[in-house]
């Protein structure tokens, strides 16, 4: 199964003229016959309403739990094929040029999206995602929060950008029809998010995709927060190279909570909480700070089954067959009586999903969940695990430190602590036949797989501890 999103950036809506003719339309609600087939989620509403925002995070969610997801947004082919953004007047329902051009753009992105799709077969269902806001303050902050630093905007005047950009917005009200959940669009399904989630209208939801869709986009806000991932302090079966179990902290291991008290200390986060693991060294490394802290059971180390307190070097000597199949494929390979990486990620969905309501929060973990963990923060392919083994010790960049921030332009992480306009949101380029993206354009938050790597050696038992802040 996979799913699909049309961020249209609102240039979905219809002219005035059409509204009779789409009053005829024959509505059909076929997709509730389906239980296996690809989903098309269409992002609606007015600009400033945080659609591009939500697609991206929800994009990021659904790769993360298994449903291949790609972005389609109109914005970027816009951008491709006008490549100097002038004022609101290419957004006037009366100019016939540019009208032209954006529906030529929307034809693209819907080809773009059937070739997609097409390797799935079958037919496609429709789930609609509209972002409703009447808040000015909420459309001001979101205004300089976001499209000040646009590629649209190159200056970054910002008295320039909110008047033009809200005078683009008074274009897109006069063609711009919502769904109307008690007549015309009642059969159809989707969800109305209003005012950045105060209020919700979930309307037919027919699937586990749809309902999944639902239950995250109720959980996410958009005030600015952060996350910080900490692996637990070194343990004594770190220092043995065991897997597994439920060790006490080292002396190296006490250290390192200190260290980590003084970390929180001199960053003074108002109304941090805690959360920690059920196993002692989670839980020692979070007495040192001092605070009141939340116990999870979820967040315990990924379960290697008959495999747990054992070396690698035993594990090879015991379970040879075992200890290639999981060479072969980490990700997959589940320890006999244990877990695999594709368990842990579903253990941790209810965190990830907690996380995705708080305030500011610090995760002391351990290294598999931490692992976890990332790969969805940086949006990146779950499978990324595999890509550990056989990497050469100058590689791995053992004193490097690891500070994250979320980025104003997307939900993406940055690699250092200032925000820096994206010129693409996350790296979805413009497909063909328009003009290819050039490389230098790609997001600079954006990691690979192999970078990701690079950074820990997360099989390593003396790679003990860490601190990554999103």
């Amino acid at each position: 199964m996979s799913s699909t999103q049309i961020d249209n950036g609102s240039a979905n809506s219809v002219e005035a003229k059409k509204t009779d003719l789409r009053m005829k339309e024959k509505k059909c609600s076929w997709a509730s016959y389906m239980t296996n087939s690809p989903t098309v989620i269409v992002m609606i509403g007015l600009p400033a309403r945080g659609k591009t925002y939500m697609s991206k995070k929800l994009t990021r969610y659904l790769n993360w739990i298994g449903v291949p997801t790609k972005v389609f947004n109109l914005g970027l082919y816009r951008r491709e094929a006008v490549r100097a953004y002038k004022s609101y007047d290419f957004f006037r329902h009366d100019n016939e040029e540019a009208m032209k051009i954006r529906k030529q753009c929307a034809l693209v992105a819907l080809k773009d999206v059937k070739t997609y799709l097409s390797v799935e077969g079958g037919q496609i269902a429709v789930f609609f995602v509209e972002s409703v806001c009447d808040d000015p303050e909420v459309i001001a902050a979101n205004i300089l929060e976001v499209k000040v630093s646009s590629p649209d905007y190159p200056e970054r005047h910002r008295e320039r950008v909110m008047d033009d950009f809200l005078k683009r917005i008074e274009c897109y009200k006069v063609t711009y029809q919502p769904l109307d959940p008690d007549d015309y669009d009642k059969d159809l399904s989707f969800i109305k998010v209003m005012n950045v989630g105060r209020r919700f209208l979930v309307n037919r939801v027919q699937d586990y995709i749809q309902s999944k869709i639902v239950y995250y986009l109720m959980n996410i806000h958009v005030h600015s927060h952060s996350i910080y991932l900490c692996r637990h302090g070194e343990s004594n079966h770190n220092v043995e190279g065991r897997i597994g179990g439920d060790s006490e902290l080292s002396p190296r291991g006490k250290q390192f909570a200190h260290a980590l008290r003084d970390f929180i200390e001199e960053h003074q986060l108002s109304d941090l909480k805690v959360w920690t693991s059920q196993l002692r060294r989670t839980i020692q490394t979070a007495e040192e700070l001092g605070v009141p802290y939340e116990q999870w059971k979820i967040l315990n180390e990924i379960d290697a089954g008959v495999c747990e307190e054992m070396t690698y070097e035993m594990i090879g000597n015991t379970f040879p067959e075992e200890f290639a199949l999981r060479d072969q494929d980490k990700y997959h390979y589940r320890y006999p009586g244990g877990e695999s990486y594709q368990d842990l990620v579903q253990r941790l969905e209810p965190v990830i999903m907690e996380l995705e309501r708080q305030g500011n929060v610090l995760v002391i973990c351990h290294q598999a969940v931490m692992r976890c963990c990332k790969v969805e923060m940086f949006y990146l392919n779950v499978e990324s695990v595999n890509t550990h083994r056989d990497r050469p010790l100058d590689k791995i960049q053992r004193n490097s430190a690891l500070i994250h921030r979320r980025n104003s332009y997307t939900p993406l992480s940055s690699h250092d602590q200032f925000k820096r306009p994206r010129l693409y949101s996350a790296g979805n380029q413009p497909w063909l036949p328009l003009a290819p993206t050039p490389s230098a354009l790609m997001p600079e938050g954006r990691q690979s797989q192999e970078s990701l790597c690079e950074g820990s050696d997360f099989d390593s038992p003396e790679e003990t501890s860490g601190c990554v802040r999103f």
